[in-house]
């Protein structure tokens, strides 16, 4: 009876640790690549890696105070905004990373460790952390400065999070891979986003929406994940309306079909 071969060294698991260790190294290496190519070595360098959402929600936060804007709540502006604009600029900047993302980086396909999904991970991490540090400090400042109050359940705020930012990384692959195989992704996801966004939970509560356009918006993974975000906030003072295993579905079918997808067309790529 034939045995199974044996891992060199002879400790199991010995393969599959010196494989994610270089698969680490080579994402690492890409991430690098990625921010110096982004945001270069002169000026505040790769500090614009958050400030750039910073300066956005602080826009869209000043401009909501100086207009008096409301949303249907007494919750207050300021806090409102940042759960709301962060959130946006985490899963809709993903896609717009992704997409047309392999033809200029065809030349590094030539070293046989990296693959098409180390390139997407890279740009994506790169863009998650933005938005993470963009949020997180907002947070941490607006908190000290006294206009927002700490979260009632920072365990919620921080899964609403991971779940919208798996949801970005999911669409973007998809995208990104349907984008190599048609030029039309590009022209079609600038105008979708600007239609999702008024309907991303950005800028209102679903408690305010009548039951049945409510019913049709939760179909949005990236709503659902808006109002488990704020329940984490200051779920106390408005009532919530999220599905999280409907979330973690269609996620999981969203990476599964963008994973395919790649697999797909990483048959038809040749490197320059």
């Amino acid at each position: 009876m034939n045995q199974p071969a044996a891992v060199p060294g002879g400790r199991p698991g010995t393969s599959l640790w010196r494989s994610w260790q270089l698969q680490r190294r080579v994402i690492f290496a890409l991430l690098m690549r990625e921010v110096l190519t982004r945001f270069g070595r002169h000026n505040i360098g790769f500090l614009w890696m958050f400030a750039e959402p910073m300066m956005f929600t602080l826009g869209i936060t000043a401009l909501w105070t100086i207009s008096g804007a409301r949303h249907g709540s007494d919750l207050p502006i300021t806090v409102f905004a940042l759960s709301g604009y962060s959130s946006v600029l985490l899963w809709r900047n993903m896609p717009a990373r992704a997409i047309s993302s392999i033809q200029p980086n065809l030349a590094l396909m030539y070293h046989r460790n990296v693959k098409l999904l180390d390139i997407f991970i890279a740009r994506l991490l790169l863009e998650a952390a933005g938005a993470t540090m963009s949020f997180s400090m907002l947070s941490l400042i607006f908190i000290y400065i006294g206009w927002v109050e700490p979260p009632e359940d920072v365990l919620k705020v921080f899964i609403a999070w991971v779940l919208l930012a798996w949801f970005g990384m999911a669409l973007a692959i998809f995208l990104g891979a349907l984008s190599e195989q048609s030029e039309l992704v590009e022209k079609f996801w600038h105008p979708t986003a600007y239609l999702l966004f008024p309907l991303s939970g950005a800028g209102f509560l679903l408690e305010i929406i009548p039951p049945a356009p409510r019913e049709l918006l939760l179909y949005l993974p990236m709503l659902n994940c808006v109002e488990y975000l704020r329940d984490g906030y200051f779920g106390s003072q408005f009532t919530a309306y999220y599905d999280v295993p409907y979330i973690v579905v269609c996620n999981s079918a969203l990476t599964l079909i963008g994973l395919a997808k790649l697999r797909q067309v990483s048959r038809t790529v040749i490197p320059k």
